[in-house]
Formats: C-alpha cells, sequence, structure tokens
C-alpha cells in the first residue's frame, strides 16, 4: 500500500518587478501554470483561482499573482495599469521566479494578458487558456462589463456585480456578496485609477492586434459560457479563431462569465487535459 506524500504547500509571497512589488500566491509542484485572474472591482489571484488552486496543486506549480492595482500589488508609480504593464510584470515575475517555461490560464482581463504574453514570450509559454477571455480585435464594450467595472465598494455593488457574472443566481450567496464587499473595499484606492470612464478606451487597450495574435505558436484553448453577458461569446471567443494559429473553443451551456466557479469540475477537467497535451481536446 502506498504512503501518501505531503499535501502541497500554499505560499504567499511578494516579489519585485522592475522596481515595484508584486504578491501572489504558490503552490503545488510540477510543470509550471502562471494564472491570471479578471478585472473585476475587488479580484485578487489567490481568490480567482482558490477552487481550481486546490485541484490541480497536486500535479502543477501555480503561481497566481496579483496583477497591478489588485489585491496587494500597487500599480508602479508614473502608471495606470493597462495591457502592456500587465503582460510586462506577467513576464518579470516568473522571469524573477526562475521559471523558464510555463503555461499560462487567463480570465477576462486575465485572458487578454495571457494571449499578449504568449506572442511577448514565444519561447517561454507553451500552452494558453484564455477563460471568458478579453482581447478580440473589435470587441465592444458590454453593458454588464461597463457596470462591473463602475461598482461602487460595498454590499450593494458587490451583490450587483456577481449577479452580472454568474448566470445562476443562486449562486450569489450573502456569504459571497459580503466577502467580495470586503475585498472591494480593502482594494478600492488602487483599483480607482483602473477603469475611469468614459470605459470603451479600457477596452481598446486590452486588445491584442491581429498580428500579434496571428503570431502566437502555443496551443490555445478558449473556453467561454454561452451566457456570457460581460464577454459575450460572439464579440469575445468566436473572433479569435480567426486569428490564431492553434486554437480550439470549448463551449459551456448554462454558464455566463465564470466557468470555474459555475462548472468547476468540467473546467478542471478540460484544463488538467489541456495542460497535459491530451490530443483529444
Amino acid at each position: 500500500m502506498s504512503t501518501p506524500g505531503p499535501a502541497p504547500v500554499t505560499a504567499h509571497r511578494t516579489v519585485t518587478v522592475d522596481g515595484s512589488p508584486v504578491h501572489l500566491t504558490e503552490s503545488g509542484a510540477g510543470p509550471a501554470v502562471l494564472m491570471l485572474h479578471g478585472s473585476g472591482p475587488g479580484t485578487t489571484g489567490s481568490g480567482a483561482w482558490a477552487t481550481t488552486a486546490q485541484a490541480l496543486e497536486t500535479s502543477w506549480h501555480l503561481v497566481a499573482p496579483d496583477q497591478a492595482g489588485f489585491g496587494r500589488t500597487p500599480v508602479p508609480a508614473g502608471s495606470r495599469g493597462g495591457l502592456r504593464l500587465w503582460t510586462e510584470q506577467a513576464a518579470g515575475l516568473m522571469e524573477a521566479l526562475g521559471i523558464a517555461h510555463y503555461a499560462v490560464v487567463g480570465h477576462s482581463m486575465g485572458g487578454a494578458v495571457a494571449l499578449a504574453l504568449a506572442a511577448a514570450r514565444p519561447q517561454q509559454v507553451t500552452r494558453v487558456v484564455a477563460v471568458a477571455t478579453m482581447g478580440a480585435p473589435g470587441a465592444p464594450l458590454s453593458a454588464d462589463l461597463d457596470a462591473l467595472w463602475a461598482a461602487p465598494a460595498g454590499p450593494i455593488g458587490a451583490r450587483d456585480m456577481l449577479s452580472r457574472l454568474v448566470l445562476d443566481q443562486a449562486l450569489v450567496t450573502d456569504a459571497a456578496v459580503d466577502a467580495r464587499a470586503d475585498a472591494m473595499r480593502a482594494g478600492e484606492a488602487a483599483y480607482a485609477s483602473l477603469f475611469p470612464p468614459p470605459r470603451a478606451r479600457w477596452v481598446d487597450d486590452l486588445t491584442v492586434p491581429a498580428q500579434t495574435l496571428a503570431a502566437i505558436r502555443a496551443p490555445v484553448l478558449l473556453v467561454h459560457g454561452v451566457d456570457d453577458r460581460v464577454t459575450p461569446l460572439a464579440t469575445a471567443a468566436r473572433p479569435l479563431l480567426a486569428h490564431l494559429a492553434d486554437a480550439r473553443l470549448h463551449v459551456l451551456g448554462r454558464c455566463g462569465h465564470v466557468p470555474a466557479i459555475e462548472h468547476p469540475h468540467e473546467f478542471r477537467q478540460l484544463l488538467s487535459c489541456f495542460l497535459r497535451g491530451d490530443r483529444s481536446l
């Protein structure tokens, strides 16, 4: 009978990247996977990926940073955030950690960063999973994304934001609202500088140009909910198929903007198979 090994250890630490601190959660052992969160107020790396990380950390070395302006990572002096900063910071973080090759999983805004990173670091990025992703050329600002970026810190803003993220409103529990409201208040000062109105310009900033997408050589898995109102399937994910050299799209029925929460078991199975290089996907 085999003896179970030690449980994976989760470490919280801060690494300096280009002179600015980046807070991250690190867990597990194995091939490295960089996990990039989305852009909702109160979002953090550990919060966005907690349940996914618990299922994957026995096989993978997971790195989940708070991107600049979120959680405990400040926006560097003289910057207002944006795709270029988040991409360069992600690349610099993995270099600072001494990780030469890694897959990238990104949600929403983090998906756009993942795609841009794959183009900028073709020798380092092995695979990309872009979930409910932004970044498609020509994608408009949806009314729900506009409202999400504008959500005020506190229970009212948290409840409204969570209700837009998921299809099943039973997931918008009082406990979930309270937790998000606390996180929104904690990160309010830094977040305030990221997406001021008019907000369509920030969607433009997060667009990955067609020529950049065409340069990506790593295999890409797009995962999207058919009921996503924040980044709708028709304007966010489907257009990317025309620009990516090696891509596949998995669409989840009865799913809004957060597949990792709405369909956790199927999402983790998709992620595991793709990261292992399973050609059945």
